[in-house]
């Protein structure tokens, strides 16, 4: 009877625990490997977005004049974020017309993402991407580091990810 009354109570604690567990669970946000969600709201941002863990790296976070939020991590996170309706149809056009950052193609083209390759002297990439959250809608898009050195294939594909994982605050709060 005892080993019954103990099985019983192993059995309780453990459904306990695990429904305690899946309650904790969805209420935080499952970051990706080597990522942090990074909530926007304190600049007028009703998401959150992920960005690389920033215990190595700095982060930067700068409010441009323009409108544009600028988020750095390290030098191979590099995210512009502008509330807009954007266009993607004249973006693609204002790719494939310039004449200093040769288009070579488009690795992703979608209704309202796209990543490309172009070259001014050696291969590079970067991504345009529309997202909605709310009533609002975003521009999301790589910042053409100052020393001119272009981001590799991968860092732009690890920014386009976070844009396209952006978390609105409701939802993150629930």
């Amino acid at each position: 009877m005892k080993k019954l009354f103990t099985f019983l109570s192993m059995m309780a604690l453990s459904v306990a625990i695990t429904s305690c567990g899946g309650k904790e669970t969805k209420q935080n946000i499952e970051a990706p490997a080597g990522m942090v969600a990074l909530d926007l709201s304190k600049y007028g941002k009703q998401f959150s977005i992920f960005v690389p863990d920033t215990t190595a790296q700095k982060l930067e976070i700068v409010e441009q004049s323009w409108g544009a939020l600028e988020i750095k991590v390290g030098k191979g996170f590099q995210l512009s974020i502008t509330e807009d309706p954007g266009d993607i149809e004249l973006r693609k056009s204002d790719i494939k017309s310039n004449d200093v950052n040769i288009f070579k193609s488009f690795v992703i083209e979608e209704p309202l993402t796209i990543m490309w390759e172009s070259a001014i002297t050696k291969p590079e990439y970067h991504f345009y991407s529309i997202q909605k959250v709310g009533n609002n809608t975003y521009v999301f898009e790589d910042i053409v580091s100052a020393d001119g050195e272009p981001l590799g294939k991968d860092a732009i594909q690890k920014m386009l990810d976070s844009a396209k994982k952006i978390i609105e605050k409701q939802k993150a709060d629930a």
